[in-house]
């Protein structure tokens, strides 16, 4: 029985001991950066730190802008490279060959070699 008393009270909820309470955070009329009751542009503080918030948006902004026309520039540069390694003619590995074949002093030589091979005796 003692130990039912006692488990009873164990289990039991206590009541937290430390409460935590947060404050809404208000302010008052005429306070430095309250807003105004009319909905006007406020004092000069309000003013000025908007006036710097905006400066700041558009140096940020001006930075962007910046780094995509320097991208911009880049891709340019690198499609112009391209196009023009597409359409530049690079000299041909056979070049010598053909070179050779149409020498008038080695032709006759080619043209008696190509007819031998063409050439069906009676055995072929």
């Amino acid at each position: 029985m003692l130990f039912r008393t006692t488990y009873a009270r164990a289990a039991a909820l206590r009541p937290l001991r430390a409460t935590f309470s947060t404050t809404a955070r208000a302010m008052g009329e005429g306070d430095t950066g309250a807003p105004p009751k009319m909905g006007g542009q406020g004092d000069a503080f309000q003013r000025r730190e908007r006036a710097s918030e905006d400066y700041a948006i558009r140096e940020r902004e001006k930075e962007k802008l910046l780094e995509l026309k320097k991208k911009l520039a880049e891709q340019k540069q690198h499609l112009d490279r391209l196009s023009k390694h597409m359409f530049v003619q690079t000299p041909s590995p056979l070049r010598p060959l053909r070179q050779t074949l149409l020498v008038p002093s080695r032709a006759p030589l080619l043209t008696r070699s190509l007819q031998r091979r063409n050439h069906k005796g009676p055995g072929r």
